[in-house]
């Protein structure tokens, strides 16, 4: 099936044969769909606390973090273009004749090319879009009052002016300060320095990174990093890293065979966000925050932010505290029979793990065997938020292969809508997932697991796609907070929905939470 041609670009790719012949053998068989128990609500895997009960754990987190490694890990090679579909949809329907905003008014209501230039003096790069401007001795007051639409955005999307189309979103300027405006990357040093810092003051943050961008965000921490160190008092780590040539997947065409390009070239495309968890797998930490590049606040909402990531990392080391110290006692053959009722109980209660129904009868010798499985895995607790429509995954009791239940984070790709019980159940979902994390991922000897031991590889999917004209069949690996993470201690817990405000389109920018002024 394989030319030594194909032999090098595999070879070249950090692949193996054997890797790809178990991707081509996924394309063969497919994915089995998850089977949803139920979705998980209030009290039953989704745990609340009292304000209280949220400053003491707060707390908690603060002193842990004085003698921790804390590192917030942010995905940030998405590109901004899809941010700005209305300015390319508007571009296309300009260079047909229609150059009135007026005209771009729909039945169902004002077009979002239309409120965008009507706002246009309120968005967070308009400072920058001005001066750009103003270097090809243009002035965008004029441009505005002749209603040359089309010019304004090709300063936005294009290299003649602001480049938009072609960079990340961590380098879109996102929110206006009295000092200047601020990207997503710059916000996201700023949350990292008020609830990532530990030992030494010390806030570390590792951003993944397209290579082709790499030198322009190195230069903005490097401009920025000396007046934010600073401010807050801290020393900022900040280091990047790619997605690995070795985690994209073959595609295929329509018969499962290897797809070829025009050159004969075997075709590869990224294997979608779960691979990063090779990326994630390289750090070393005693917590890791994860939260998606455009989920950013400006300062005057950051303290309800700030609360609830201390929340969840202070619980996270708390439950971590009781796991180790049972395996500890384990390990040192120091555990007792009250010493085994207790972590049962610890278990089923409070990480809600389905114990077997026969396990009062098991001697205490099994007990400890299956709860030392059991409990040394990587945790996650995992903030929540109220569901008001957002398109996305959400969290579900699923049932495995044997009937056990566990707590998982489900996208709708993974459940077969065309069973009624299912779909059913899938519409039922009371909460959304932000990709609001925190990780433990070291054991009680303070060793760092190896994630890849953790992963569901039957939770991937197979999307159409198409190369050249030609359709073709792609594969995603299973995503970093769903399939990727199937077998870590999962914990739910319901955070405020102004702690998830993520930018989609340009015009989210605009929108009051966005605003600073």
């Amino acid at each position: 099936m394989f030319t030594d041609s194909d032999l090098l670009q595999i070879h070249d790719k950090g692949m193996t044969i054997k890797a790809i012949e178990k991707q081509l053998e996924c394309f063969r068989k497919g994915f089995p769909f998850i089977d949803l128990d139920r979705p998980a609500t209030l009290n039953d895997g989704i745990i609340s606390f009292s304000d209280e009960e949220k400053e003491g754990f707060s707390g908690y987190f603060d002193e842990f973090a004085k003698a921790s490694e804390i590192v917030k890990f942010v995905p940030a090679s998405g590109a901004a273009s899809r941010m700005f579909k209305h300015l390319f949809e508007f571009r296309e329907k300009f260079s047909q004749g229609i150059n009135g905003l007026s005209l771009l008014s729909s039945e169902t209501g004002q077009d979002p090319a239309e409120y965008f230039f009507n706002h246009l003096s309120e968005i967070s790069f308009y400072d920058e879009l001005t001066l750009r401007i103003e270097r090809e001795g243009l002035r965008i007051e004029k441009l505005l009052e002749a209603e040359d639409f089309s010019t304004i955005t090709d300063f936005i999307l294009t290299g003649k002016g602001l480049d938009y189309a072609n960079l990340p979103k961590a380098l879109i300027r996102f929110h206006i300060y009295p000092e200047g405006a601020r990207t997503a990357a710059e916000e996201h040093m700023v949350e990292a320095a008020l609830y990532a810092t530990g030992r030494g003051g010390i806030s570390r943050l590792h951003f993944t990174i397209s290579p082709e961008h790499r030198t322009r965000f190195e230069s903005l921490i490097n401009n920025i990093r000396p007046a934010c160190e600073s401010r807050f008092g801290v020393r900022f780590n900040i280091s990047f890293s790619e997605q690995k040539p070795s985690t994209d997947t073959i595609s295929v065409d329509e018969n499962n065979a290897p797809f070829r390009n025009a050159g004969k070239k075997l075709l590869f495309r990224p294997g979608g966000h779960g691979a990063l968890l090779e990326n994630l797998n390289e750090i070393k930490a005693d917590m890791i925050f994860i939260k998606n590049i455009d989920n950013i606040i400006p300062d005057r909402l950051k303290p309800q932010t700030v609360l609830h990531k201390k929340l969840i990392g202070g619980y996270l080391a708390w439950i971590r505290e009781n796991i180790n110290g049972f395996l500890v006692k384990v390990q040192r053959e120091s555990c007792s029979t009250e010493d085994i009722t207790a972590m049962a109980r610890f278990a089923e209660r409070t990480l809600l793990i389905s114990m077997p129904p026969s396990f009062g009868n098991f001697a205490d010798s099994e007990k400890r065997s299956l709860l030392f499985g059991l409990l040394n895995r990587p945790v996650r607790v995992c903030g929540m938020v109220k569901n008001e429509g957002e398109p996305g995954g959400g969290p579900f009791w699923v049932r495995d292969s044997h009937g056990v239940t566990s707590l998982q984070i489900v996208e709708s790709c993974q459940v077969d809508m065309k069973n009624p019980e299912q779909k059913k159940i899938f519409s039922e979902a009371t909460h959304f997932n932000p990709v609001d994390l925190v990780c433990g991922i070291r054991d009680f000897r303070g060793q760092t697991f190896n994630l890849r031991d953790f992963v569901d590889e039957e939770t991937g999917f197979i999307s159409i796609k198409s190369s050249g004209g030609r359709n073709l069949k792609a594969l995603e690996r299973p995503g970093l907070w769903n399939g990727a993470m199937a077998r870590w201690i999962t914990v739910f817990m319901e955070v405020p929905i102004i702690t998830f405000n993520p930018v989609k389109t340009v015009n989210d920018l605009l929108r009051q939470e966005h605003l600073t002024g």
